[in-house]
């Protein structure tokens, strides 16, 4: 590959990698108003990885967390801060990076030409951010107020979610194949 295609790859990459960063913060700050209101922070992480695909989505998904670190409002709520992540909420957050690391090694080992293998790879990515999310709250909300149930934590920060995360997946999978055609130099 000559100098010029090495460059302009790389140019795409940080161009890519910075437009997903910024489209999970702003579905971070959608909420859609429900009995226990969402946002689309999970769709976007799917959709990065996705369309891509593991390495430059895992490092769209970083930027954002890394951005949201330093202080920048890109977290749901308009949060940021090291508080945001420290918080009782703040493994779902860090369970995205983890989400995204996985689907990246599961696109190394298995690949997806499927959409569903893509779809099953992004569900099993999903239990993995609610367990992590999940220990985290315990652990912080125990360390704060006191000891909570499993079943407690899971009926309110993960039960009510289901539903509407498997729909995010869905829509994430589909258009993650129309748009990854758009996406030069994807990883294959």
């Amino acid at each position: 590959m000559s100098t010029t295609a090495v460059n302009r790859s790389k140019t795409y990459d940080l161009v890519y990698i910075g437009m997903f960063a910024v489209i999970i913060a702003v579905c971070s700050w959608i909420s859609i108003p429900t009995a226990v209101p969402f946002t689309l922070q999970t769709f976007a992480v799917f959709l990065a990885v996705g369309v891509l695909g593991g390495k430059r989505g895992t490092l769209a998904v970083l930027v954002y967390i890394l951005l949201g670190a330093v202080g920048i409002p890109v977290f749901s709520g308009f949060k940021g801060g090291i508080g945001a992540l420290t918080g009782v909420t703040g493994g779902y957050i860090v369970g995205f990076l983890a989400s995204a690391l996985f689907l990246w090694g599961m696109e190394k080992l298995v690949g997806r030409k499927k959409s569903w293998i893509l779809a099953l790879q992004m569900v099993a990515a999903l239990i993995l951010c609610y367990a992590i999310g999940t220990v985290w709250f315990m652990v912080v909300y125990g360390g704060n107020s006191g000891t909570m149930g499993v079943g407690t934590v899971l009926g309110m920060c993960v039960i009510p979610f289901v539903i509407p995360d498997l729909i995010k997946i869905g829509f994430a999978v589909v258009m993650s194949k129309e748009l990854a055609k758009a996406v030069p130099f994807r990883e294959k």
